[in-house]
């Protein structure tokens, strides 16, 4: 399994081609892309090479994906990744019933048929708001995984917990989707609110060594990708990540 990074982390502590020096540095196999670091990719593929590091997933808007899949696609020939995840829906763009979330999962499944023809795989980055139940009692998560069967899912551990979800449940129902994990934490009750509540990987409320083993052993994930949606001194979290990852 592939330790990697999500630059989101880091776009406190740019330019990023110093983070993707550092990283390397520190012994990570890889680098999560977004879209900060789209501006110039081939700038980015010169970091990543210069360093070491590969950059296999990387997350890309749901319009881009559905509006330019040339794009996309050149951009992934460029940075040398193989995996798309799309990440996230704005607030005023989430559903709130079931058919609306059936018709999210259509248009993943459109983008998963245009990725597939250009040689790419596709999936979901899930956040909270996919795990809580809506009022009917329906989740959106699930109806996603089910409705466009086809679909990877790249699943936010942390972000389960937020939404109220068992991770180990997700993973043993549906650990065959899940090609790629982020790698996080959630500080203790009242700890760390200068971070929004998060706790470097592997140091917080979250089980991970059974975590990790149910990935493992349950599921279909190739790359653990450290994340921190804020933290307060980057460096810091990505060595903490790194021996995290080192002792589980």
């Amino acid at each position: 399994m592939l330790l990697s990074l999500q630059l989101y982390s880091a776009r406190n502590a740019t330019p990023y081609a110093d983070v993707i020096a550092r990283l390397g540095a520190l012994g990570y196999d890889a680098a999560e892309g977004f879209g900060g670091n789209f501006d110039d990719p081939r700038a980015t593929r010169a970091a990543l090479d210069a360093a070491g590091l590969s950059m296999p997933s990387i997350h890309v808007a749901l319009e881009m994906c559905e509006n330019d899949p040339d794009g996309v696609a050149e951009l992934a020939g460029v940075l040398g990744a193989t995996r798309i995840f799309a990440p996230f829906l704005m607030p005023e763009d989430r559903p709130t019933d079931a058919v609306g979330w059936r018709e999210i999962a259509a248009r993943l499944a459109r983008c998963h048929a245009a990725m597939a023809a250009r040689d790419l795989a596709f999936g979901w980055h899930n956040h909270d708001f996919e795990i809580t139940p809506l009022t009917d009692g329906s989740v959106p998560m699930e109806i996603l995984l089910e409705a466009a069967p086809m679909i990877d899912w790249e699943a936010d551990i942390a972000w389960i917990v937020r939404g109220g979800g068992d991770p180990l449940d997700w993973i043993a129902r549906h650990g065959q989707r899940i090609t790629a994990a982020h790698f996080k934490d959630i500080a203790p009750e009242g700890e760390k609110a200068d971070e929004d509540g998060w706790a470097d990987a592997g140091t917080g409320t979250l089980d991970w060594p059974a975590i990790l083993a149910a990935l493992k052993t349950q599921s279909a994930c190739e790359i653990l990708v450290a994340e921190h949606d804020n933290p307060n001194d980057f460096d810091r979290f990505a060595r903490t990540a790194r021996d995290s990852f080192a002792k589980l």
